[in-house]
């Protein structure tokens, strides 16, 4: 499968210096309802060789526009996962179920991504212990491999992180958010599949600010990587 370069441009740019993600092969996007329309074949020749796509939060909301993103990625040829928005006050059963019943189980999509966080908007104020949401989060993990056949991928943020995650689940790949310095730097020893380096992004094919990633690893890995899931 091609590797389309890098062509994505960045309203606020961060001088990662010799650690830029512009020095790693595979770049991609995340996008939710909030992207809008998408024109994923301009897209993906501007750079996205993967992209994440919201499906679900909490046990009964989902994206409105995710059916159709998961359309136009894949009829662009697009690699293309989706990500669950974890919800404290819901039973994780529960979310695992309603991810389940939304998101298609395709052999050639991308591993299901659990997206763990704090969300001071959120109408849920729970802050939980670090064992109860590694609890919650491990009931969520299991059943969706079971029914996908693919381990999850753990999406976070650095405070979160950092109360719950540092030195935890070591045997899953993790996909990190690090805007202002390089995952080494936000999350020491932590291994790393997708780094998230910009929230600010821009591109033809989308308005407005889109999320940019990039894979850890060479095209070779890439295609290695995507050959076993």
């Amino acid at each position: 499968m091609r590797i389309y370069s890098h062509r994505f441009r960045d309203a606020k740019p961060i001088n990662f210096g010799h650690a830029s993600p512009r020095a790693l092969a595979v770049h991609g996007v995340d996008v939710s309802r909030w992207q809008g329309d998408i024109d994923w074949r301009v897209l993906r020749q501007q750079g996205a060789n993967f992209a994440y796509i919201k499906a679900t939060d909490g046990g009964d909301h989902t994206d409105p526009m995710f059916m159709k993103n998961w359309r136009g990625a894949k009829e662009a040829g697009i690699k293309h996962g989706a990500y669950h928005f974890f919800y404290w006050c819901r039973t994780a059963g529960e979310q695992a179920d309603w991810f389940i019943r939304n998101v298609p189980r395709e052999r050639d999509a991308l591993p299901p991504v659990i997206d763990v966080e704090w969300n001071g908007d959120s109408a849920c104020k729970i802050k939980l212990t670090r064992a109860r949401v590694l609890e919650k989060m491990q009931v969520f993990l299991d059943k969706v491999e079971r029914y996908y056949g693919k381990r999850p991928i753990i999406y976070t943020a650095p405070d979160f992180y950092r109360d719950n995650l540092e030195g935890e689940l070591l045997n899953y790949p993790f996909w990190l958010r690090s805007v202002a310095a390089h995952p080494t730097k936000t999350y020491p020893g932590r291994k790393w599949l997708f780094w998230q380096y910009s929230g600010s992004g821009l591109s033809q094919g989308v308005e407005g600010k889109i999320d940019l990633n990039v894979f850890h690893g060479s095209a070779g890995d890439w295609h290695n990587w995507i050959a076993e899931r």
